[in-house]
C-alpha cells in the first residue's frame, strides 16, 4: 500500500501527522461517501478515536481531513 499524502487541509483541527497515519493504517470502520470520498474511523497513538477524508488522486491516496471522530461516526 503507498503512503498517502497529507494535505495541508488535514491540519485544521490539530491532529499530528503521525495520529492522522495511525488512524488511517489501522481503521476500524471505514465508509465509502460520494465521490471518491472515502472516511477511515480509526485510534491514534493514544487511542482516541480520529476521523481520517481520504480522496484518491494520480499520486496515491490523500488526506484531506482529520477531527476527533464525531458521533454519527461512532454508532
Amino acid at each position: 500500500m503507498v503512503a498517502p499524502l497529507i494535505a495541508a487541509s488535514a491540519r485544521k483541527h490539530g491532529i499530528h501527522d503521525d495520529d492522522m497515519l495511525h488512524a488511517f493504517n489501522h481503521p476500524i470502520f471505514v465508509d465509502d461517501l460520494d465521490d471518491g470520498f472515502v472516511m477511515f474511523v480509526g485510534a491514534d497513538t493514544t487511542g482516541n478515536l480520529l476521523e481520517i477524508g481520504v480522496i484518491d488522486s494520480a499520486d496515491g491516496p490523500v488526506i484531506i481531513h482529520a477531527m476527533a471522530a464525531r458521533p454519527k461516526y461512532l454508532r
